[in-house]
C-alpha cells in the first residue's frame, strides 16, 4: 500500500515532462493501473480490519469528525 502512494503522487508531474502527449497518456494510464493494483493487493496482505481503518482516513466525511472525549459547547449547556 505504501508503494502505491508515490505512484499516485507522480501522476500530476507527468504533464510537465518533456515528452510527446501520447507517451504522457500512456505513462499516466500505467501509473494509475499499477498504483490501484498495488493498493488493493496491499489490502489483502494487511487484512480486512487494518485496510478498512486505513481506507477510512481517506474518506472526506471522517476528516472533520468529532473525536471521542471532546465536549462541544452544546453539551456543556445541558448541565
Amino acid at each position: 500500500m505504501v508503494i502505491s502512494v508515490p505512484m499516485f503522487l507522480f501522476i500530476p508531474i507527468v504533464p510537465f515532462l518533456n515528452i510527446d502527449n501520447k507517451t504522457k497518456i500512456t505513462i499516466t494510464t500505467i501509473l494509475i493501473v499499477i498504483a490501484e493494483v498495488t493498493f488493493w493487493s496491499g489490502g489483502l496482505f494487511v487484512g480486512k480490519e487494518l485496510f478498512t481503518k486505513y481506507k477510512s482516513y481517506f474518506n472526506p466525511k471522517n476528516w472533520v469528525k468529532k473525536k471521542s472525549g471532546e465536549i462541544e459547547k452544546s453539551d456543556i449547556d445541558t448541565f
